[in-house]
């Protein structure tokens, strides 16, 4: 009979030893058994790491080497590049259900057991020994490095309790209340943010990963431990809570370097994949390729940021949370003005200066400018850049012999015309006011024709913005949207600095 073969449903009707080995079962070690089915996906080209995007030619194929090498393993990187939700997929690529001993504490392999209770119980019961089975998703074991671990939480410990129940000498190795490690026998293990753990709590694991066995107290113990190790670390360089101790370092086999997304378009999926978009927002708010361009761009100008503390890296959490905030952002106005539905706004992306905030740490020169300004800044770079793929560069254009295509609009500004376009504004005002403006439907209907009346008007926003960005119109910050006017103009008024509240109250008699 071939083991391997048999179904789900023949495993579980097995409940004796002898059963067992009468099905042909024989013991595999974890990082056997993780190699041998790894290989089976590979040959049947199935993807075996499901929603990793970005890492198909760097870090998924170092993965499976290390894999295949049977490697304990270091997932190195800076915050939010999916090492964890690699680490948690490789469950996948165990047996769906692996035998132990009834009642084992140590997840005991019926061949092969290694505590003192499936010892004895083998001994009293034979081939009637009882067998359980376990499932895949409870062979995975996930411990957070905090500074407040200890060994025995990791190890183990004499239990005074269990002594004075079982009436037994602390001599005695049935005493022992076994920790995380021991009990994850047979599993994947996994130790998150590996240098924060104590450097003593650290040396504790040198025996587990080269020799496979623990130390407990003065017990003459050997527990041929059979686990496989999965860390995840941020570069020391980036922490100043601790690092991993070189000895340590040494036993772990392969450590692997994780990255962010090196393209807009790979930005972009990770994002829609994991961002949670409500149901009723899904009817409600009407989005586009763009806005979703923006948001990555966002990350991309943060990552370079001089304000931006690169060693500490900019998670892919930022653009998640961001393209929530605007999907409720946009929500929001649609609630307030009681419209069953609206069309995202280049307004609306800063909505979701709060996501940024929360998610970038600042060096000294950020920290002086403030977070919100900071955010905002990135904004702005944002839609910067990418008006460059979409209109022409407007430096390049007032040279140009065929006319400067923004001409009508900076003309318009300059005859003294200002522009609010406020955060609440109707569906209807936003339209009145940015068909207001002179020129600006002419440049989109120029360079992007065949649009419908909402793309139409987000590329007018987005002109605007853009044309502000590259210094053409000015634009200032207010506290509820933002204000376009001449920039000569707003060069001579004081209280222009874009990101500072308005101080002078008259300002709003200037308003559309």
């Amino acid at each position: 009979m071939n083991y391997r073969s048999l179904k789900a449903s023949k495993l579980l009707s097995i409940t004796t030893l002898g059963e067992l080995k009468a099905a042909g079962y024989e013991s595999r070690s974890i990082k056997q058994e993780l190699r041998d089915n790894l290989i089976d996906r590979i040959k049947e080209k199935e993807v075996v790491f499901p929603g990793i995007w970005g890492y198909e030619d760097t870090v998924i194929p170092d993965v499976e080497r290390a894999i295949l090498s049977m490697h304990h393993i270091n997932l190195l990187g800076l915050r939010g590049q999916a090492k964890t939700r690699i680490a948690r997929l490789m469950v996948n690529l165990l047996d769906e259900y692996i035998p132990v001993i009834a009642g084992s504490e140590l997840n005991d392999d019926p061949l092969q057991p290694i505590s003192r209770f499936s010892l004895d119980l083998l001994a009293e019961k034979g081939d009637q020994t009882p067998i359980a089975w376990m499932h895949r998703n409870d062979r995975y074991t996930e411990k957070l490095a905090t500074p407040d671990v200890s060994v025995a939480d990791l190890i183990g410990d004499v239990d005074p309790i269990k002594a004075a129940t079982l009436k037994l000498p602390y001599s005695d190795e049935r005493t022992i209340h076994f920790g995380l490690i021991p009990r994850s026998h047979r599993c994947i293990f996994v130790i998150n943010e590996l240098p924060d753990l104590q450097a003593r709590i650290q040396v504790s694991l040198f025996n587990i990963l080269q020799e496979g066995d623990i130390q407990i107290r003065g017990f003459k113990l050997r527990l041929p431990l059979d686990i496989q190790f999965v860390f995840t670390a941020n570069p020391e360089d980036y922490t100043n809570r601790g690092s991993i101790v070189t000895p340590l370092k040494d036993r772990i086999d392969s450590q692997i370097v994780t990255h962010y997304p090196k393209s807009i378009e790979i930005g972009k999926k990770i994002t829609m994949q994991e961002a949670i978009v409500k149901t009723e927002q899904k009817g409600m708010v009407k989005t586009n390729d763009l806005i979703a361009d923006l948001i990555e761009q966002i990350a991309l100008e943060a990552r370079e940021s001089e304000y931006v503390d690169s060693k500490s890296g900019v998670s892919a959490r930022m653009t998640i949370s961001a393209y929530e905030n605007l999907l409720s952002s946009a929500e929001r106005r649609a609630l307030l003005n009681g419209e069953k539905e609206t069309y995202v706004r280049i307004a609306d992306l800063y909505g979701v200066v709060p996501a940024i905030c929360g998610k970038v740490e600042l060096v000294y020169e950020g920290e002086v400018e403030g977070p919100v300004i900071v955010a905002q800044n990135l904004i702005g770079k944002a839609i910067r850049n990418q008006f460059l793929a979409y209109f022409p560069n407007p430096e390049k254009a007032k040279k140009d012999k065929r006319g400067n295509p923004y001409k009508k609009i900076t003309d318009w500004f300059g005859d003294g015309n200002t522009m609010d376009i406020l955060n609440d504004l109707t569906n209807r005002d936003y339209e009145a006011r940015l068909r207001t403006i002179d020129g600006l439907d002419d440049v989109v209907d120029q360079f992007h024709q065949r649009l419908s009346k909402s793309e139409k008007l987000f590329m007018m926003e987005f002109a605007l913005h853009g044309l502000a960005e590259h210094s053409l119109v000015g634009k200032k910050a207010m506290d509820t949207g933002l204000s376009f006017k001449d920039l000569l103009g707003s060069m001579f008024n004081p209280g222009n600095r874009f990101g500072e509240e308005e101080e002078d109250d008259d300002d709003d008699n200037d308003r559309y």
